[in-house]
């Protein structure tokens, strides 16, 4: 009886080890898309947050360039992203990237706005499983009437 019970906690040690690899190999993406109403190039006070927009993560391989992994998301109401990638990512380079904006008025991407890189591996020294990514944006067709004066606010 003694040996089924020290096996029967043996094999339930075994099992937690394994849950915990596994989930210590897990991360969430957190970031935000938004619509840059003053094409400024950055988040303003006018700025909007994109709800139902698409972005993807892409992780390439370094020595290669060779796409390794991808995943995509798409934004809460809040143009709020929270995307799970289930493996460490430690040998790979990885991009989060807009793919589609939910607003017709505001599709094109801004350049140097619309790519995140995420680091993915615990090969860092970095704790949490959450990485935070910065927002993406795209520019809006036409800047608001009121853009000048939102901007003035910046120089000081």
């Amino acid at each position: 009886m003694a040996k089924l019970v020290a096996l029967f906690i043996l094999c339930l040690v075994q099992f937690a080890s394994i849950a915990t690899a596994h989930f210590l190999d897990t991360f969430l993406v957190v970031g935000k898309v938004y619509c840059d109403t003053c094409r400024c190039g950055f988040e303003t006070s006018a700025s909007k947050y994109l709800p139902g927009s698409r972005v993807r993560i892409e992780c390439k391989k370094r020595d290669t360039n060779d796409m390794a992994y991808t995943v995509e998301g798409v934004t809460n109401s809040k143009g709020e992203y929270k995307i799970l990638v289930n493996s460490d990512r430690g040998d790979e380079f990885c991009d989060v990237v807009l793919i589609r904006s939910s607003d017709p008025m505001c599709v094109e991407p801004n350049t140097g706005r619309d790519r995140a890189r995420v680091v993915l591996t615990r090969n860092n020294g970095m704790v949490s499983s959450t990485r935070f990514a910065n927002s993406m944006g795209f520019l809006s067709y036409e800047p608001l009437s009121n853009c000048t004066k939102i901007l003035q606010q910046y120089e000081f």
